[in-house]
């Protein structure tokens, strides 16, 4: 009765182990996911900016112009936004959020609260004094 209670023991953790070691493993499903040459990666022009607000929140936006579209992050959470090419300057929008860059005032809103999640205006140069020249 002893003998076949360890037989049984040791094909069970045979069979088990067996099985373990045949399982993809998570390295391997990486890997096959780079591309082997340089010509497979993709030559999208990628611009990435990040806006600091007055009340001290951050806004990371990259912007794909190749694809025309945008990928805001804000308070944790992407947001991937498409151009749109009936508003004005650069502007992106999903069906619940917007984003806009229009001459420098930098806009991020919820649709369906009509309210505004983060705004930066861009700071004015100071040209300094001009002085003419002789």
């Amino acid at each position: 009765m002893k003998k076949l209670l360890k037989i049984t023991i040791i094909t069970g953790l045979l069979a088990f182990t067996g099985t373990a070691c045949n399982h993809q493993g998570k390295e391997e499903t990486v890997s096959q996911n780079i591309p082997e040459t340089p010509d497979a990666i993709s030559k999208d022009e990628i611009t990435k900016e990040t806006y600091t607000d007055e009340y001290g929140d951050r806004l990371e936006v990259a912007i794909n112009n190749s694809q025309n579209t945008v990928i805001v992050h804000f308070e944790g959470k992407n947001y991937e936004l498409t151009k749109s090419k009936e508003l004005p300057e650069y502007t992106a929008s999903d069906a619940f959020y917007q984003y806009s860059d229009v001459r420098g005032d930098v806009t991020f809103l919820n649709k369906d609260y009509n309210m505004v999640m983060f705004h930066h205006k861009k700071e004015k140069q100071s040209s300094g004094s001009k002085m003419a020249s002789f």
